[in-house]
């Protein structure tokens, strides 16, 4: 080995080149021929690793193997073998320069460091993509937790790299860094914080990939896909994406619908506004005309019924509506609705069904409709409202009530 070491050295010389020039010429030499070596074992180790992983992972019925190899894990790990041969040989190729040596071995000491920051986050990657097809696992914030550990290995990896540049014992250099922990914690404020948040979140199961969320002061209302360390992002349904700090779904108040998801309905809350002075007791002419109605027509005979039994057995002056009991158009009205909630194939017949009166306003009287669409999908949820209050305010005038409207220009004219 010395005398292949020497033996362009010796060329050199004997061709009256000095000692000096000789010695850099040998080792250029040395330095070129283990480089050349190095780029080919490279190449061949990393063709014959990736074919062997590729192969290995077409016949593998699991796809962790796949996305081994989309992550480039095979490609990281070949770099090895060259890596280790230039530790080997670099002392050889330096040997008349030592201080050239030391700085090499140390250049490719803090490349081993990185190599293996590499390959660890291709594995993680790795594993993160494959936890993220198990159904119980897809929806977490894996990603925080990698990042997280990622941000401690690339720190501890630049401190390590630092220590052996300077020759300062690695746990020496760890003690030292404890006097600007106050600054780190500065720098790296945002990173606690998304990292402590990404904890809460998971443990409470706050959010999960795929909940739709509607938080209005960063303007976002749609489905979470992506929780990382420092953000959530959010895809609204006008498909534009909404950024989140991830400690903001700690600090500050959203809206999770997933309740509403995974229930087997989707609530319809809204009010139709009576005008008040359209309300008014009925007459036995005008319950009759709504006998015709088939919806109310069997209640409508048994009320008429009961009343008249009533204030027959309690001697009621009727020649004023309001003495004893009587029926009201918006009354006989609030029936029909929850009538026809109840027939609409479009309602769940098993969740809460309601028909209520809500306080007067001064745009009336909100006559309010709570139910549950059977369907929660947001088009048919939307058509199955629509096409209810399509019909409840074209029946109003059967009931001679009045919807309130604030007056228009046609409201003015003669």
């Amino acid at each position: 080995m010395d005398k292949l070491k020497h033996l362009a050295y010796d060329y050199f010389i004997s061709v009256g080149l000095s000692e000096q020039a000789a010695e850099y010429l040998n080792m250029g030499i040395l330095l070129l021929g283990l480089l050349l070596i190095i780029v080919i074992i490279d190449l061949i180790i990393r063709k014959l690793i990736i074919s062997t992983f590729s192969q290995f992972a077409s016949r593998s019925k699991t796809n962790f193997d796949d996305l081994l190899v989309s992550n480039k894990v095979p490609r990281n790990i070949a770099h090895i073998i060259p890596l280790l041969i230039a530790l080997e040989f670099v002392p050889q190729v330096f040997t008349d320069f030592y201080d050239f040596e030391t700085i090499i071995e140390k250049g490719l000491k803090v490349f081993a460091i990185i190599l293996t920051l590499w390959i660890a986050r291709s594995l993680l990657n790795t594993l993160k993509d494959y936890l993220k097809t198990l159904p119980r696992l897809k929806d977490k914030p894996i990603d925080s937790y990698i990042q997280v550990f990622m941000i401690f290995a690339w720190l501890a990896g630049i401190m390590s790299a630092i220590a052996l540049v300077t020759n300062i014992p690695f746990l020496q250099f760890v003690t030292g860094m404890g006097a600007i922990s106050a600054v780190v914690i500065l720098v790296f404020k945002d990173t606690i914080l998304g990292f402590v948040a990404s904890i809460q979140v998971s443990i409470n199961d706050m959010v999960r990939i795929g909940d739709w969320i509607t938080f209005e002061k960063y303007g976002a209302d749609g489905d979470v896909i992506e929780i990382n360390l420092a953000t959530v992002k959010v895809q609204n349904f006008d498909k534009t994406i909404t950024t989140i700090p991830t400690y903001a779904l700690i600090s500050d108040s959203f809206k999770n619908w997933r309740g509403m998801t995974s229930s087997d309905g989707r609530r319809i809350k809204r009010a139709l506004l009576i005008k008040q002075t359209s309300v008014k007791f009925l007459s036995d002419h005008e319950v009759e005309k709504l006998k015709d109605i088939q919806f109310i027509a069997a209640y409508l005979e048994t009320r008429q019924n009961d009343i008249k039994s009533y204030n027959s057995a309690n001697n009621v002056n009727k020649k004023l509506p309001i003495n004893g009991r009587n029926l009201t158009n918006l009354g006989v009205f609030r029936k029909y609705i929850d009538t026809c909630l109840n027939k609409h194939s479009g309602i769940n017949k098993d969740m809460m069904i309601m028909v209520r009166q809500l306080a007067p306003t001064t745009q009336g009287i909100p006559l309010e409709i709570y139910a549950f669409s059977s369907d929660k999908r947001w088009a048919n949820y939307e058509y199955i409202m629509s096409d209810i209050f399509d019909h409840l305010i074209a029946a109003i005038p059967y009931f001679e009530l009045e919807l309130f409207e604030l007056p228009s220009h046609s409201s003015f004219k003669a």
